[in-house]
């Protein structure tokens, strides 16, 4: 049997592909943290998050991951016996909920099948019975589900009352539209190693002036995560940052820029369409109830060992999709369309998956969503 060559498709939902020209990026020398050179170069960088934010407010820079942000929204925001309220569709709005708890927050959960959505009157509803709710926590893509909150409806209603909003964009930002100053959304936080095209280690996060005036008053102990701290030292970084991913974060919001935020959004929704429309011609059931540009999330036929193919594809073919979380484990499959990605990334996807199902006894006809995918591209123009 012939053995071919083995080439490796990033298609989970984060981390994601990383362009070589801004691999090279970080292999370029250290240089010290406290020095006009490199403030130039994290400013450079902080200057292009806030186009890409759609924000005028800073922008600051937090070695961790994403997780690592979520918390400090969370830290700068509750005092212990703080009303929140928090979205929990999935495992990431699950989070939100750990974490406010972690802060003795009196929380008020909205609890949600996972791959459902929250509506407005949903928070509308909460906000009427809590009127002195201090944050509302959401997310915009669900990365565990591939569900998008309706987050421009759900700031129109939140400005409404005293309560501050606080969305979890860390997949969502730049494959799904957020504009945070216009639709005014009090703090965003989000990770490089998503739509970014980075590697993982960089947390970034944005607050409203009027979540930073909350931010001075909170009492919560926390040090590292005090956002005063970065807001007194910016642009510079109150501690040593991760300065080659820095110099990566400079390069991406480079390549990033020059596509447009416009440009952006479409691409992504484009290969979302298409991805769906792939899985339709397969007779494969998407499992979001409102599905993104993030990520397209199948529900397994039955018969077929979701968790199986998984990791045939990743360890036989290279293609990295990813599985279902906690209680959906072997039941979806979750296929990325995010971040350094082309139309040819997805046929590439969709035809391992339609070979993979093949071989593990599911019914496709082979070439089907290859077809049904190409079609979309082709009217597109693209």
């Amino acid at each position: 049997m012939a053995k071919m060559v083995r080439k490796n498709y990033l298609m989970a939902p984060g981390p994601t592909p990383v362009p070589v020209d801004i691999l090279l990026e970080g292999a370029k020398d250290t240089i010290h943290h406290r020095t006009p050179q490199y403030l130039e170069i994290q400013k450079r960088a902080l200057d292009g998050c806030k186009y890409l934010f759609q924000t005028e407010n800073p922008v600051f820079i937090l070695s961790s991951s994403g997780s690592g942000a979520m918390e400090t929204a969370v830290a700068n925001l509750i005092n212990p016996g703080d009303k929140a309220i928090s979205v929990n569709s999935g495992k990431f709005g699950e989070r939100w909920g750990d974490i406010c708890r972690a802060f003795k927050a009196d929380l008020n959960e909205i609890v949600l099948e996972w791959g459902d959505f929250v509506t407005p009157e949903k928070i509308r509803e909460e906000l009427e019975k809590n009127p002195d709710t201090k944050a509302v926590f959401t997310t915009l893509s669900e990365t565990s589900t591939g569900t998008v909150h309706p987050i421009e409806e759900i700031a129109k209603v939140v400005k409404e009352f005293d309560a501050v909003l606080v969305v979890d964009s860390i997949s969502g930002l730049l494959a799904q539209p957020l504009k945070m100053d216009e639709w005014g959304i009090d703090v965003v936080v989000t990770g490089v190693q998503k739509g970014f095209m980075m590697p993982p280690g960089i947390g970034l996060i944005s607050f409203s002036p009027k979540a930073l005036e909350i931010a001075k008053n909170c009492t919560n102990n926390r040090y590292y995560f005090d956002i005063n701290y970065y807001s007194k030292k910016f642009p510079d970084s109150p501690w040593t940052p991760p300065i080659n991913l820095v110099y990566q974060l400079a390069k991406s919001v480079e390549m990033l820029k020059e596509e447009t935020i416009e440009g952006l959004w479409e691409r992504h929704e484009l290969m979302a369409i298409a991805t769906r429309a792939a899985m339709k011609a397969m007779n494969l059931e998407i499992f979001a109830k409102n599905p993104g540009n993030v990520l397209t999330s199948i529900k397994v036929p039955e018969n077929v060992d979701g968790k199986k193919i998984v990791s045939f594809l990743r360890d036989s073919w290279g293609v990295t999709f990813a599985g279902g979380q906690d209680t959906l484990k072997g039941k979806i499959i979750r296929v990325a369309h995010l971040g350094y990605m082309s139309q040819f990334d997805v046929i590439v996807g969709i035809s391992a998956l339609e070979m993979a199902l093949t071989k593990f006894g599911y019914d496709v006809e082979l070439g089907s969503g290859v077809k049904a995918a190409e079609k979309v591209f082709l009217e597109a123009g693209v």
